[in-house]
């Protein structure tokens, strides 16, 4: 099993691009979309709906009539999600990350813990892939790494798999990069992508994760990222120039490789990660 990771410190960098193309040219790969809160992964490929799993989170619902109002719940809820009023009791469903406390806290066992949906995990036979697996959370959910880590807990043991994850360097991204064998930082020669190109750094290192950077859009003006790459030792697996007819292509969902120059390319992008991937 190969489980690469394609993340990058801001959005926009072309994280997407780069993990919609190199399963594409990968010989048999699982594509899993992890950018939970807009995922795109699926507009690229033509497909059939395999399955369609509802995902819901516990949440507390306190029977009133058992209820004495002593505030245990609100004191053990490290989210405050619960709030002791004087004659009652509030619950902030979209606060609450499920721990179950406030039911094992309650002396009069007045509060139960009921499902409440917050996304769905959906699968697609896609052409060229072995699968395309995505997670979709609901509008206004803000448990975004829970359903992250759903997804991630069907993932098959064997195999390529390549992972899209959310921009950034906050918890959906850091669990979407966790357990990866390799994690390939997207990056572009801004002052905004150098900046987060170090955040996204300083992530890795920190989850002793494997890493190596992919270069977007050289010819920009910027920073020099691949000095500084040098200068850190952070291998370069490739380059992707700035073209109107990458950004074009890209935007109205059409994938790079099916130019042959790109796919060769993509090829030689994929072979360095694998390589580094067994490295590591």
């Amino acid at each position: 099993m190969v489980r690469i990771s394609i993340a990058s410190g801001k959005g926009g960098t072309g994280k997407t691009m780069v993990a919609t193309n190199l399963a594409a040219v990968a010989a048999d790969a699982l594509l899993v979309d992890l950018d939970v809160e807009e995922p795109d992964c699926y507009l690229f490929f033509d497909g059939k709906e395999l399955s369609r799993e509802v995902v819901s989170r516990k949440v507390p619902f306190v029977h009133k009539g058992k209820c004495t109002v002593c505030g245990n719940c609100a004191k053990v809820c490290e989210f405050h999600a619960i709030v002791s009023l004087p004659r009652d009791i509030l619950v902030f469903d979209e606060l609450c990350h499920g721990c179950g406390a406030c039911s094992r806290f309650c002396p009069e066992g007045a509060i139960e813990e009921r499902d409440h949906p917050m996304g769905e995990i959906i699968s697609l036979g896609a052409n060229g892939l072995r699968g395309l697996t995505y997670g979709r959370l609901r509008v206004g959910e803000a448990s975004v790494a829970t359903l992250i880590k759903r997804v991630k807990r069907q993932l098959p043991k064997d195999g390529l798999t390549i992972i899209d994850c959310p921009p950034g360097t906050a918890c959906p991204a850091v669990e979407s990069m966790r357990d990866s064998d390799l994690c390939v930082l997207v990056t572009e020669p801004t002052p905004f992508g150098f900046h987060d190109l170090k955040l996204a750094l300083a992530v890795t290192k920190k989850l002793r994760l494997p890493h190596v950077v992919l270069l977007n859009k050289t010819g920009l003006p910027g920073p020099d990222v691949r000095r500084f790459c040098e200068e850190n030792r952070l291998q370069i697996v490739g380059e992707i120039p700035l073209q109107r007819e990458i950004a074009g292509a890209h935007s109205e969902g059409r994938l790079l490789v099916r130019a042959p120059d790109m796919k060769r390319r993509f090829e030689s992008m994929l072979e360095r990660i694998l390589e580094e991937a067994e490295k590591a």
